[in-house]
C-alpha cells in the first residue's frame, strides 16, 4: 500500500517553516528571472525573519543576501550594495571570514562594486571570498575558481597585469585538468589570460592562446556568439601589436560586420569594435577608409583607441 500523504496543516505566515517555504519559492522566482515578484516575497520574508529570529540570525542573513540579488537583477544597484554591505558586516562578525555565506556576499557586493566602477573595493572583496574559499574548499573547488576569476579582472581594472597573469594561469590549469578545455568557464579563462598577457608584452604567447580560444568558442558557440566575437577582437588586438595590421584588419572587420548584424550598430561591443578597426586601417596608412569607418558611428578620429 502506498504511504499515506496529507497535506500538512496551514502554517503561520511567522512559523519557521513557512518562511523557509516563502524563501525558497522566492529563489526560484528569481532564477526564472521574476525579479519583482522575488523582491516582494525576499521584503515581507526578510522583515517577518528580523522580528522572528532577529537581523543577525544564520536564516535572516540568507533572505537578505537573496533579496540584494533581487535588487540586482532588477538594476537597482546602490540599494543592493547598501543591504550587501549591511549583510556582509553581520556575516563576518555572527559567522566569521571563513563560513561560505559570509564569502558569498562578498563576492555579491564585489559585483556591487565591479558593476559601479569601484575596483579597488571589489579587489579587497575578491580577495576576502578567495582566501576564504580556497582555504574551507580547497584551490580546486568550482566557487574558489570563479572567485579567481573575478579577483582576475579587478587586478586587470587597477592594471596589476603581473598579478592577474599569475592568477589567471593557475585558474587555468585547474579549470583544464577539472572541467576540459571545452568548458565555457576554462575559455573565458583563457580569453582573459592572453588579455594579461598581451599587456605584458608577450604577444605571441597571447596570440597562440586566442587563436586557440576563438576556434573552440566558433565550434561550440557558433561564428555569430558575442562571446566568439570576443576573442575575435582580442585575436586582432595581438595581430596589431605583432604589426600584422592586414590580418588585425580583416578579422575585425569580419567581426565588426557579425556584430552590427546580431548586437547593433550602438552596443558598446560594436563601437569598440569599429575603434579597433580604423587603428588598424590609420596603421596601414588607409586614413581615408579609417574615416568612413569612425563617421559611420558618429565617432570622432580622437576617440578612436588601440584594440577592442
Amino acid at each position: 500500500m502506498p504511504w499515506p500523504f496529507h497535506r500538512r496543516p496551514a502554517l503561520d505566515a511567522d512559523h519557521p517553516d513557512a518562511l523557509a517555504d516563502a524563501h525558497n519559492r522566492a529563489v526560484e522566482l528569481g532564477a526564472l528571472g521574476q525579479y519583482q515578484q522575488a523582491r516582494e516575497l525576499d521584503e515581507d520574508t526578510l522583515a517577518r525573519r528580523r522580528r522572528v529570529l532577529g537581523p543577525d540570525h544564520p536564516h535572516t542573513l540568507a533572505t537578505a543576501n537573496n533579496l540584494a540579488a533581487d535588487l540586482r537583477g532588477l538594476g537597482e544597484l546602490e540599494q543592493a550594495r547598501r543591504l550587501d554591505e549591511d549583510t556582509l558586516a553581520r556575516r563576518r562578525r555572527a559567522l566569521g571570514d571563513d563560513h561560505l555565506g559570509t564569502a558569498a556576499t562578498a563576492a555579491a557586493l564585489a559585483g556591487d562594486y565591479r558593476t559601479l566602477g569601484d575596483f579597488r573595493r571589489a579587489r579587497e572583496l575578491d580577495e576576502l571570498a578567495f582566501l576564504s574559499r580556497r582555504r574551507v574548499l580547497g584551490p580546486d573547488d568550482i566557487q574558489t575558481l570563479e572567485s579567481a576569476h573575478f579577483l582576475g579582472t579587478d587586478l586587470r581594472a587597477l592594471g596589476e597585469f603581473q598579478r592577474a597573469r599569475e592568477l589567471d594561469e593557475d585558474s587555468l590549469n585547474r579549470r583544464r585538468r577539472i572541467l576540459g578545455d571545452d568548458h565555457p568557464d576554462t575559455l573565458a579563462n583563457a580569453h582573459n589570460l592572453a588579455i594579461d598577457l598581451r599587456e605584458l608584452g608577450e604577444h605571441r604567447r597571447a596570440l597562440a592562446l586566442d587563436e586557440d580560444t576563438l576556434a573552440r568558442r566558433r565550434r561550440i558557440l557558433g561564428d555569430d556568439h558575442p562571446k566568439t566575437l570576443n576573442s575575435a577582437n582580442n585575436l586582432a588586438a595581438d595581430l596589431h601589436a605583432l604589426g600584422d595590421f592586414a590580418r588585425a584588419r580583416d578579422v575585425d572587420r569580419d567581426a565588426l560586420d557579425r556584430r552590427r548584424r546580431v548586437l547593433g550598430d550602438d552596443h558598446p561591443g560594436t563601437i569598440a569594435n569599429a575603434r579597433a578597426l580604423a587603428d588598424h586601417l590609420r596603421a596601414l596608412g588607409d586614413h581615408a577608409g579609417a574615416t568612413a569607418v569612425l563617421t559611420t558611428f558618429k565617432l570622432a578620429p580622437e576617440a578612436a583607441s588601440n584594440g577592442a
